[in-house]
């Protein structure tokens, strides 16, 4: 089963949901803020991209952070605390599809090169 992680009001999570939705492909919603997100799950995440790569450096809730603790997130086991928190600091959205690499964020050309052989 496709599962897409994000937060639900999420702009470019409304973009890839329209576009799974428009290309009928079948997928489970897992909502951060709804459904949770637990230490494990996070991990599994991080061992196959990285905090790095997870961490939202971007977006207005790192921005509105202190800068001693942004200054702060420098390993992974502060970056699953800070995630664990505050779940709209990860990147979204995550797609977990079998037999794929994760996707992280959403783009047309990633979306259709992941699916390209979906029926």
């Amino acid at each position: 089963m496709i599962v897409m992680y994000g937060i639900k009001n999420c702009d470019t999570i409304k973009k890839a949901r329209c576009w799974l939705e428009a290309h009928q492909i079948d997928y489970r919603f897992h909502d951060y803020r709804v459904d949770g997100l637990d230490d494990a799950l996070l991990r599994s995440f991080i061992a196959e991209s990285g905090w790095k790569a997870l961490l939202n450096t971007r977006g207005t809730t790192w921005r509105k952070l202190d800068e001693s603790v942004r200054a702060g997130i420098d390993n992974a086991d502060a970056a699953v605390a800070l995630m664990l928190e505050m779940p709209a600091i990860i990147k979204r959205p995550l797609l977990c599809a079998p037999g794929q690499p994760m996707l992280l964020g959403f783009s047309d050309a990633s979306y259709q090169t992941c699916f390209q052989n979906h029926s």
